[in-house]
Order: C-alpha cells, then structure tokens, then sequence
C-alpha cells in the first residue's frame, strides 16, 4: 500500500470517529430535558385554574393543570411542541374557555414540571396524553377532544386512534414522518441536506433510549380515527412537514376529516399569522364534533 493511501485510510478514520461522536452528542440532545417555555400562567389572563397531578401509563409523573369553570364542561387537552412546555400554548386557552370548553394543558414527560429525564420524540408521550385523559375522565369528564402541536399533533393522532374515549382530534403541526422533521430541522438551522446524517443520529437516538422511533409516525395509524373528526392544519411552506406529507396524512385519514392548508405559513403559525379565521376553524369545529357526538350517542 502506497504512503498517500494508508494517509488517506487514516484521515477517512478520523473522519468518521468524528462524525460518529457527533451524531452521539446531537443524539443525546435530542432525548434529553430542555428549559421550559417562559412562563405563562392562566391567572394571567384572568381564567381560573386547577393544579392537577397524574401519571402516564407507563407511571412517570406528570403535573397538568385544568383551565375553566368547570362543572362538566367540554374539555380540550391541548398537547404541546417538542422541548418546550405547556406554558407555550396558554394563550390560545382564553378563547376556548369563552367559547365553552375548558383545557386541559399538561407538561410530557422530560419537559416543565413534570418527572422524567429523557425525552423520547413522541413514542413514549403516547403514555402521556393517555393519563391526561385517564385523570380527565376520572374526573367526570364525558367529551374530551385533543388539540395538538406539532409532536403534541402527531401524538393526539396516535392517541385518537386507539382510544375511543377521544371524541375528535386536531393536528396542527404534527409531522408525519419523524424523520424528515428533523431533516427538514437540520435544513433549516445549517442550509444543507443532512439526510444521512440525520439517519445516524436517529439509529444512535435509539440506541440511547432502547425504543424504535418509528413507532412516533402517525400515518400508519390515522385510518382508524374515523367515525370520530379529524382536522389537520399546515402551512404550505412548513420546512418540517413538506406538502407531500401532509397529503399523504390526510389521504390515510378516513371521513369525516378536513385540511386547512394555511398559504405561505411555516410551521404552526396559524395562529399567530391569522388569530381570527384561527379560531373560526378550531372552534367551529369543536362545535360541529360535539353535535355529531350527540346525535351518534342518540
């Protein structure tokens, strides 16, 4: 072997082992604890509020808290973004509550205030929102619906599919298949096409946390939601969720669904780029869901 090839060998090595230990670290970044959003409490906007305490399925624990006057309500369990909290979302709980429905806002695990060190990009958090609803309907909840953001959406599909307590379920955001959101995240953040790379760090991902993260996909699960409704909302430049995605989630949801495709928005901005017709979609539809609970329930 010449001098310049066995050079060579050594460099393509180093090389490697380099990007190996970086797939390791951005591995780990990726399951691990986050700060939680700036806080944002319901007080804040003159809602009452009750601290709740629970368990996921699989017994990690889990701090909610449930926004309304209660007294049988309709609730919304709202199901928040990766590595933020539920103090992101409480904003859009006002409206709700003037509309009628109480929320339910909780922290997954790994996240805020809730138990746990390791995040697992939607697989686990399946447990999660399953013990949102349990303590919801040991509360006396009779209507539960599930409004999720982007993971949070991917999750309320997974959950809306299996679970027949869940009367309708919104997706805005969710991504459909894991990993091109976190191709679509490298893009974003360095401007290249990482594809294989992303490829390495999610086979390490797993490997730290002993589970497939396939399992987080929803699309091989939304067939059976229906006859309870399904409402996607995505914007038609998402750099996480691209369009043939989003097609392929709604073409494998079954009736009665909708999509609201939101022009030149990004990834779950709909409600910051247009709150009034925000609004008209999220609320109209709860209200047509909880007439077609009715009248299936007659």
């Amino acid at each position: 072997m010449p001098p310049w090839a066995a050079d060579l060998l050594a460099l393509a090595a180093c090389v490697a082992a380099f990007l190996l230990a970086l797939a390791w670290l951005g591995a780990g970044r990726l399951s691990r604890r986050w700060k939680p959003d700036p806080p944002s409490a319901p007080e804040d906007f003159g809602l009452p509020c009750q601290p709740v305490e629970f368990a996921s399925r699989d017994g990690v624990p889990l701090v909610g808290r449930l926004i309304g006057p209660g007294g049988g309500r309709p609730v919304v369990v709202f199901a928040a973004g990766l590595f933020g909290s539920m103090d992101g979302d409480t904003a859009l709980a006002l409206p709700l509550v003037r509309a009628g429905y109480d929320v339910f806002q909780f922290d997954w695990r790994g996240h805020g205030a809730s138990g746990g060190e390791r995040v697992t990009l939607g697989v686990r958090e399946r447990d999660d929102l399953v013990g949102a609803v349990d303590v919801l309907q040991a509360r006396g909840a009779k209507w539960i619906a599930l409004l999720g953001f982007s993971m949070g959406g991917a999750v309320a599909l997974r959950v809306a599919a299996a679970d027949r307590r869940v009367a309708c379920v919104i997706c805005d955001g969710g991504y459909v298949h894991l990993a091109h959101a976190l191709e679509g995240f490298a893009r974003s953040r360095l401007g290249l096409p990482l594809k294989p790379f992303v490829w390495l760090v999610m086979r390490l991902a797993e490997v730290r946390l002993g589970l497939r993260l396939a399992e987080a996909d929803p699309l091989p699960h939304v067939g059976t939601i229906s006859p309870n409704p399904t409402l996607l909302i995505y914007g038609s430049a998402d750099p996480f969720v691209p369009p043939a995605d989003q097609d392929a989630l709604f073409g494998a949801c079954r009736e009665p669904k909708s999509i609201w495709r939101i022009e030149g928005a990004g990834h779950r901005d709909g409600f910051e780029r247009h709150p009034e017709a925000y609004l008209e979609r999220v609320i109209g539809f709860l209200n047509e869901s909880r007439i077609g609970f009715r009248e299936r329930r007659e």
